[in-house]
């Protein structure tokens, strides 16, 4: 099979990572896991330090402080490309993203280079969200196909596997995205490499414990950032060095 590195970005996921990752591997026991830990008050990088003594597939990568959603994924890939990986799956470290879905994702990269687990095909949905959630996630979903010219469904989501040669091609120095419109931005890159796409459904499930880092200023920046690709893609502004 493909070496496959799966990616958890984390930030206070003490009580969710010693559970989440033997899931993962029940489902992958191929695949390596990396914890990207943006140095979490609740101790989270020490925890994964010490589940990484006990299983040579656990990697971990500390970083100063919390930089970033978009930044922490970056670093996922760069590890991925760096060390010879073919697939990478990014996905959350709170159960919103059940490792069930993990094996009908991965055989969708069979056929393309980039597998979205999907809330919005047949079959995909919510659980856990109140009329706000879905607003959101349903209008930032339209906003972006509207001004980044995208054909899938689910943009916002992060459960996602890569083809790790793909990831190569793009220049990371161009990313603008440091938050969530990171991922709306990273389909928009995707897609001037030449990538193609396939969703599976998901449902997403709403975390298990601590609580979301979402919040009102992240949703703000997201919309000028996709605002501003969307102006780069009317100019025709070069996407590729």
């Amino acid at each position: 099979m493909p070496r496959l590195l799966i990616t958890l970005c984390t930030f206070n996921e003490c009580e969710n990572l010693p559970k989440l990752i033997p899931e993962i591997h029940a489902v992958a026991p191929d695949a390596d896991v990396l914890v990207i830990d943006d140095n979490s008050p609740d101790g989270t990088g020490r925890l994964a330090d010490e589940l990484a003594i006990a299983d040579s597939r656990i990697k971990v990568l500390h970083r100063a402080g919390k930089l970033g959603l978009g930044t922490a994924t970056v670093a996922g890939f760069r590890f991925a490309i760096e060390r010879g990986y073919e697939q990478v799956l990014n996905m959350d470290a709170d159960f919103s993203h059940h490792p069930r879905h993990l094996p009908a994702i991965r055989e969708c990269l069979n056929r393309v280079e980039v597998a979205i687990g999907s809330r919005y095909v047949p079959g995909g949905g919510v659980v856990g969200w109140n009329w706000r959630r879905h607003f959101m996630s349903r209008g930032i979903n339209f906003y972006a196909r509207l001004f980044l010219g995208l054909q899938t469904c689910d943009n916002s989501g992060s459960f996602r596997c890569y083809r790790v040669a793909k990831l190569a091609e793009i220049d990371w120095s161009r990313i603008r995205a440091r938050g969530y419109a990171f991922q709306e931005e990273l389909l928009y890159r995707c897609c001037a490499v030449g990538c193609t796409f396939e969703e599976t459904p998901i449902t997403f499930e709403d975390r298990r414990f601590g609580t979301s880092k979402i919040n009102w200023k992240e949703s703000v920046a997201a919309l000028w950032v996709i605002f501003r690709l969307g102006l780069d893609r009317l100019c025709r502004v070069p996407v590729r060095s």
